[in-house]
């Protein structure tokens, strides 16, 4: 394992940037340069994705920048001893001891032990010493190299298991507390060993405290002993993912931190852990995990409007794939099958096979084969499509209740659209699933009923609230206003001016937040209606391609004016971004604006959603369809007529391009840009 680091791939006090960006490229640089990863860009997106997750910086000068990465070849490390230091986002201050781990999608577990143990020996002082001390890069291979090697043979074991049975028999206080705890990061190679060892160290300085360990890393973990489990007084969930297994600690009283914080506060975290095991009244972990859930960690310091927002916006994430994937088998079947396959699909595949094709009411121009197709991918799209009000549901409350939610949840979602109460009933639906099924998991129920509370005991009551409130309260004045609001929009879209107002609208819902709530709003309100749209119902047709061109311009217009219009006025980073933009925008990812939108919010949103709204108006005046609900240009087949969508989308990219560019002029000179270029060139010392 010696060669996962080589004096190539070490700088000591040469200036790689003023900024963390610029010393995680190097350093990427340095990576691809000694032949280890294929590219450097990508080895930065990945690393970057990270940083932007959760910043890396840490307490005591360090910073360690890290991914799995696809361009990864083999596993490595990259070091920096920067002078001065860089801010990667320490409570302390800037780091000067810094290192990319780079590992492979596939790397084994040995390797990524050794990035683990890496990690791990930056919590010992000698160590860092060594490092801010070495004289030359060979020298700082060695200390490296000897801290990594002795990891490449132990398991993945608990951490601390033998100091905790030490410490347990050096205890001379009357009354020793048990705590268990995990640790997880996103990545599981760095902060979850550095957590694991904090926690350790911690407990090992806590009169009184017993404390034992599970890191839960990306190279496997072992369980703790569910006697150990059994006999612990609290649970501590340092974590930025779900905890595996978390049935395993239900009914004990626990504290939730991202994984972080178990490595700046650890102290803070086994007191707030020792006050829970004396409290009858803290937080427990629940039958089916609730509250092991990774996003449950921050929810205390969350808003109602925040928590509301991430309940709403989980639920859409898990629909999504069931409309892009169904409306796009809808679209295909309209191709192969032609626009009527609709009236006779379902007989069609109940009734014929390859084998014995239909002979009646043909209306596809591939003949009785492409009739049959065609039923065939419109009723499986139609069923994906079925489906979403269902998901929407169940994935709200899976995100307020975890899995004890889902069954309540698709229950209340199912029973939405038999009420015909839609997409809004289906939110509300999801919503009071999830808070029966979190309120009923509060219980501390008997150790021979928690077994049964996540699996019957919780699904069973929660769909009769829930989905009773819905039948006999709630559904009937959800459908009437969903009746009124589709025959309201309805009205308008059917009036040529009403059509465009109503197009604008959907065209600055799109641009205003670029894939957050109102986005969302829009894009759910336009997906839902393609399940009711029929060919004497074409409305549910404009909205989408409205909804659609309009999430299109944002990154079209930020990758035509940072690529095309007017280059120096964007930072390098920005122009690579742009670069990408332009496969997202054609897409139909809207997201791809974001990285504009973030560093520049008063000039790319505003501009953006002009250019939205002028996309959506001008669609709705084209009387453009779209029978597709993702795709952008790639579903052109399944775009009415395609020039109009086409032409649309150009006026708002060319409109928007052209705001953002002059609003770049106006307040600001390209002095950001001006500096990003002049600042020095990332320097790699052998």
């Amino acid at each position: 394992m010696s060669d996962i680091i080589t004096p190539e791939l070490v700088t000591l006090d040469a200036p790689l940037g003023t900024d963390k960006q610029s010393v995680i490229r190097a350093l990427a640089e340095r990576v691809v340069a000694q032949g280890r990863a294929r590219s450097a860009q990508e080895l930065f997106d990945d690393a970057w994705a990270r940083e932007q997750k959760d910043e890396t910086g840490l307490p005591g000068g360090i910073g360690i920048p890290h991914a799995r990465s696809a361009s990864v070849t083999e596993p490595t490390l990259a070091f920096a001893r920067l002078t001065p230091g860089v801010d990667f986002g320490a409570p302390d201050g800037p780091a000067d001891i810094v290192f990319l781990i780079a590992a492979p999608e596939g790397a084994d577990e040995a390797h990524l032990l050794v990035l683990s143990q890496l990690a791990r020996s930056l919590m010992n002082n000698d160590f860092m010493s060594g490092l801010r001390s070495a004289q030359t890069p060979a020298e700082a291979v060695t200390l490296i190299t000897d801290a990594i090697t002795p990891a490449a043979a132990p398991a993945a074991a608990p951490a601390a298991a033998a100091p905790a049975a030490t410490r347990a028999e050096a205890r001379t206080a009357t009354k020793t507390t048990k705590i268990v705890a995990v640790t997880a990061c996103a990545t599981g190679i760095a902060h979850t060993f550095m957590a694991a060892d904090a926690l350790t160290a911690a407990g090992a300085e806590t009169e009184g405290v017993e404390l034992i360990v599970e890191p839960q890393g990306s190279s496997g973990y072992k369980a703790l002993p569910q006697s150990v489990i059994d006999d612990a007084d609290a649970v501590i969930f340092a974590v930025d993912v779900d905890v595996r297994e978390p049935q395993r600690f239900a009914g004990k009283p626990v504290v939730r931190a991202g994984v972080k914080r178990g490595i700046e506060q650890p102290k803070q975290l086994i007191a707030e852990a020792l006050a829970a095991s004396e409290n009858p009244n803290a937080a427990r972990v629940q039958g089916g995990g609730a509250a092991a859930s990774a996003s449950d960690a921050p929810v205390a310091q969350q808003s109602v409007g925040r928590r509301i927002q991430r309940w709403l916006l989980t639920g859409v994430s898990y629909m999504i794939p069931f409309v892009a994937g169904g409306g796009l088998l809808i679209a295909l079947g309209f191709l192969l099958g032609g626009y009527e396959v609709t009236k006779n699909a379902a007989n069609v595949i109940i009734q014929n096979s390859l084998w014995d094709l239909p002979t009646e009411n043909i209306t596809s121009s591939f003949g009785p084969v492409g009739q049959y197709l065609g039923s065939v991918a419109f009723m499986i799209g139609a069923t994906s499509m079925g489906f979403i009000v269902a998901v929407l549901a169940g994935f709200i409350a899976y995100a307020i209740a975890d899995r004890p939610g889902i069954a309540p949840g698709f229950v209340a979602g199912a029973v939405a659209v038999l009420m015909n109460a839609g997409f809004i009933g289906g939110i509300i639906g999801g919503l009071l699933a999830g808070f029966i099924a979190w309120w009923l998991g509060r219980f501390d129920a008997p150790r021979w009923l928690r077994g049964l509370m996540p699996v019957v005991i919780v699904p069973f009551l929660g769909s009769i609230f829930a989905s009773g409130l819905m039948i006999l309260f709630l559904g009937r004045p959800i459908a009437a206003l969903m009746a009124a609001l589709t025959d309201g929009l309805t009205s308008l879209a059917a009036s040529g001016a009403g059509a465009i107002v109503l197009g604008v609208i959907l065209g600055l819902m799109m641009c205003f937040d670029l894939g957050g709530p109102v986005n969302k709003v829009a894009y759910v309100f336009a997906t839902t209606g393609l399940a009711a749209a029929t060919q004497t119902n074409t409305t549910p047709y404009l909205i989408m391609a409205a909804v659609m061109a309009a999430g299109m311009v944002p990154p079209l217009a930020m990758a035509l004016a940072s690529t095309l219009l007017a280059r120096k006025k964007f930072t390098p980073v920005e122009r690579e971004n742009g670069a990408a933009a332009w496969l997202l925008g054609a897409s139909f990812i809207s997201e791809g604006a974001i990285p504009f939108a973030a560093a520049d919010p008063l000039r790319v949103i505003p501009a953006s959603m002009v250019g939205g709204a002028i996309t959506g108006g001008l669609s709705m005046l084209l009387s453009v369809q779209s029978f597709a609900p993702h795709g952008g240009i790639f579903v052109f087949f399944a775009i009415n007529p395609f020039w109009g969508f086409a032409l649309a989308i150009v006026a708002g990219t060319v409109v928007t391009a052209l705001i953002v560019v002059a609003l770049k002029g106006i307040g600001r000179s390209t002095q950001d840009a001006a500096v990003t270029e002049a600042a020095p060139a990332a320097t790699v010392a052998a």
